[in-house]
């Protein structure tokens, strides 16, 4: 008898309960919106996602506090043709289990967040680090499937990249600014 390997064939991933729907739009921005500026408060994201899979693992430090939250994720879209609806599942680790899993440090983003209200919404916005410096995005998040599917782009914006998988933390991982600009010139997100 042999020793049964796992397979994506013979591997079941049933519905979790500790997982949620997450609603979001992306957006494409040129810089920080006005009245928003590089010195205001903000969070230091650092995700590091692992090679072919849905998981990564998320460090978010306040650098006003030195305080850190880290958690292990996995995400992925149901439909990869709308990436707006998302499944999530996040667990919360403390300083020994982020060191174990920080095996994992390849396929970095590091980025700043910043949070930016706008007609009673809350964005995130992602001014991004190392070599991804030079691109902005937006998020926003909402609670049903109608707020979501009836919301406009942000005057703000340059363009909405939701359903774009070269804006997803998974892809933008091992792209640097220069690919990314590329797309967006292909695309006609802006122009040269």
């Amino acid at each position: 008898m042999g020793v049964a390997k796992l397979t994506e064939l013979n591997t079941i991933v049933p519905e979790s309960k500790y997982a949620r729907v997450e609603r979001e739009r992306r957006f494409l921005l040129a810089d920080l919106p006005e009245g928003l500026t590089r010195a205001d408060p903000h969070l230091q994201i650092t995700d590091n996602y692992i090679t072919g899979t849905r998981l990564r693992l998320r460090k978010v430090r306040d650098p006003r506090t030195n305080k850190w939250v880290v958690k292990f994720t996995q995400k992925f879209a149901p439909n990869p043709a709308d990436l707006s609806r998302t499944i999530i599942t996040n667990t919360y680790l403390n300083a020994l289990e982020a060191e174990t899993l920080s095996v994992f440090n390849t396929n970095e983003i590091r980025k700043n967040r910043y949070r930016f209200e706008f007609e009673g919404r809350a964005f995130g916005i992602d001014m991004f680090l190392g070599d991804l410096f030079g691109l902005v995005l937006a998020e926003v998040s909402f609670e049903t499937d109608e707020e979501l599917d009836s919301f406009d782009k942000p005057p703000f914006a340059v363009a909405d990249v939701t359903n774009d998988p070269v804006f997803s933390g998974g892809s933008l991982c091992e792209l640097t600014f220069a690919e990314v600009k590329q797309h967006i010139i292909e695309e006609g997100l802006i122009r040269k």
